[in-house]
């Protein structure tokens, strides 16, 4: 079952946008045309997910670790949902 979040990407700036959470990936939408494609429909195979931190400045910040090294942070706005959408 797919879930939704509101969030921003933490990439030069903060992208706002939404996460689409499912058994198999974790995918962030945004429709900025200003937003580098790479971006606008980003997905992040579980599989490949190496590790998932969370920090908090104002709002809490995931970091996606992934296995080849690249790293992704969102501002999530449900953390204590997301964690338990995740872990299922």
């Amino acid at each position: 079952m797919k879930s939704y979040f509101v969030c921003s990407l933490c990439h030069n700036g903060l992208l706002g946008g939404g996460l689409i959470v499912d058994e198999n990936t974790i995918t962030y939408k945004t429709g900025k045309i200003t937003v580098d494609q790479k971006y606008r429909n980003l997905e992040l195979c579980r599989s490949n997910i190496k590790d998932l931190s969370w920090k908090r400045i104002i709002f809490p910040i995931a970091t996606f670790e992934m296995k080849d090294g690249e790293k992704y942070s969102f501002m999530i706005f449900n953390k204590s949902r997301f964690m338990k959408v995740y872990s299922q």
